[in-house]
Parts: C-alpha cells; sequence; structure tokens
C-alpha cells in the first residue's frame, strides 16, 4: 500500500500574538508601468475663477429676475414718462425724464450684489466654491468682475435705450456729448457700483436681509431723515443729507441735482466709486481672515 505524503501543518501562531502577514510588494512608481492619468492637470488661474463665477450667475433665477425686473423698470417708466411729457411741451434737459426708471431700477441690482455672495453663504455653497478655488483673494475678484461688467452692460444698454426714445420723442434743446455720456454711460456705471458696493456689503454681514436691508438703508434713508430735520440749528446738515444722498447724486448726472451747490457733473460718480473701494477693501480683508 502507497502512502500520501501530507501536506506540512502551519504550527499556530503563539496566544496574544497575530498571525504572519506574507509580505507586500512595495507599489510600482507613478510612470513607471503604474496608473497615470490621463486628465491633464494644468494649473488653475483667474480665468478659471472667471468661467466659474459666470456659469453660476447666468445660471440662477436671481439674475433673470432682478436684471428683467430692472429692464423694465428702467425702459417701461422712462417710455411712459416720455409718453406723458409729449411734444407739446419743451423740455430742458431733454435726457432728464429717465431719471425715475434708473432710481427705481437700481434697487434691483443692489439686491443682485448682495445675494450674488450671500446666497452662497446662507446655503453653504461657499464651502464648495472656496474647495474648489482656495485663493479666496480671486473668488472675490472673480464675482465683483463678472458683475460688474454684467450689470453695466444691462444698464447700459437701458439707460441708451431711453436717451435715444427722449431723444426722438422730446421737444427740447440737443443734448451735449458730456449730456449724452453722463444720462448713458454714466448712469450705467453708477448704477453697476451701487451693485459693486452691495457685494462688498453682502461679503462682509454674510446675509441676505441684512446686507440688502443695509444697501436700501444707505440709498433711502438720508432723503428720508433730512425730510424730518427742521430748525436752523440742523440746516447744514440737512443740506449734506440730501445734496450726497444717492437720488440727488444720480439726479446730478441728469443734470437735475435736488440742490444746486451740490457736487455737479461727473463728480458723484467719483465720490461713489471712493467709497464702493474702501466697503471692497474691507470686504477682502474680512474673506481672507474669516473662516467661512
Amino acid at each position: 500500500m502507497m502512502l500520501q505524503a501530507q501536506p506540512p501543518v502551519q504550527a499556530p501562531a503563539p496566544q496574544g500574538h497575530p498571525p504572519a502577514q506574507p509580505p507586500v510588494a512595495a507599489p510600482a512608481p507613478m510612470g513607471a508601468g503604474g496608473y497615470v492619468s490621463s486628465i491633464p492637470v494644468r494649473p488653475a488661474h483667474l480665468g478659471h475663477a472667471l468661467a466659474s463665477e459666470w456659469t453660476k450667475i447666468r445660471s440662477v433665477r436671481s439674475t433673470i429676475w432682478t436684471l428683467g425686473v430692472m429692464l423694465l423698470l428702467i425702459v417701461g417708466i422712462g417710455l411712459l414718462a416720455t409718453l406723458a411729457a409729449g411734444s407739446e411741451r419743451e423740455m430742458d434737459p431733454l435726457l432728464a425724464v429717465g431719471f425715475v426708471g434708473v432710481l427705481l431700477g437700481s434697487l434691483c441690482v443692489i439686491t443682485l450684489g448682495v445675494l450674488s455672495i450671500s446666497s452662497e453663504y446662507g446655503t453653504g455653497m461657499i464651502r464648495t466654491t472656496l474647495t474648489a478655488c482656495p485663493s479666496r483673494v480671486r473668488v472675490l475678484t472673480a464675482k465683483a468682475v463678472v458683475f460688474f461688467g454684467l450689470a453695466l452692460v444691462i444698464t447700459t444698454i437701458a439707460t441708451t435705450l431711453v436717451a435715444l426714445l427722449d431723444f426722438g420723442m422730446l421737444n427740447g434743446p440737443a443734448p451735449t456729448t458730456d449730456q449724452w455720456l453722463r444720462a448713458t454711460v454714466g448712469a450705467g456705471l453708477y448704477v453697476a457700483l451701487l451693485g459693486l458696493l452691495a457685494l462688498g456689503v453682502g461679503t462682509l454681514l454674510r446675509h441676505s436681509a441684512g446686507a440688502i436691508s443695509a444697501m436700501m438703508g444707505l440709498v433711502l434713508l438720508p432723503m428720508l431723515l433730512a425730510l424730518f430735520l427742521q430748525g436752523e440749528s440742523v440746516k447744514e446738515l440737512q443740506r449734506a443729507l440730501i445734496e450726497y444722498s444717492v437720488p440727488s447724486a444720480l439726479a446730478t448726472l441728469y443734470d437735475i441735482p435736488f440742490l444746486p451747490s451740490g457736487p455737479s457733473g461727473w463728480t458723484p460718480l467719483w465720490i461713489l466709486a471712493g467709497v464702493t473701494a474702501v466697503v471692497l477693501g474691507g470686504a477682502y480683508a474680512a474673506i481672507a481672515q474669516r473662516d467661512v
């Protein structure tokens, strides 16, 4: 009888010690027979952040609604005011009819400026944004550039359309080149800067309702306070509130300032640009230092 050889029996491991593991081969270095991703890896730059912010701002409903209502207010109210004025009465300055529509439309741009960043803090989307683009300065710069460019183009188109309607349908002295520029490009720049200021306030407060309320107070509160400040002792304060209020500054661009002693020409635009630069500087400092 032939006896079959039995396989050797492994001795049991000593009690309290794990069984010996077979040696594991070291992973092959990347590029030497290992896995190499076929997706090209490129360093991120500002152009990528701009493309991302443009995709976000054009794909949300708030942009369509706010800018749509702004166009309706600027063009619609401008057209109604032009029809109400008629061609029988002489208007001087001729382009001043569009002021009311631009003032009301600016409130929509302010709202969109706040929502363009505060909505991300409200939903937590800002964490995804900063994970994809850790450079917070780059993120805020991209938001500011995209929003300012969009607001400037849309507002300038609307103000130019209203100015052309006024010029073609109203009776009055022909506007000068400076009046044309201030009533179209100047008004568009002023409204876009207001929206950019709102974006900075939204970055600082991180709360949609609070930032929108703060901006509405900035636009409307000085004029309301001036109405209740009566008396000789507060005359200077009342005059300053009226002269440097947003409605009066916007009216100055249309050559219809509320008071003749305030800023004139393009000065209100430069004042707002300085204020916006200061607030945006604070927004950059805040977003770089705070946690999300």
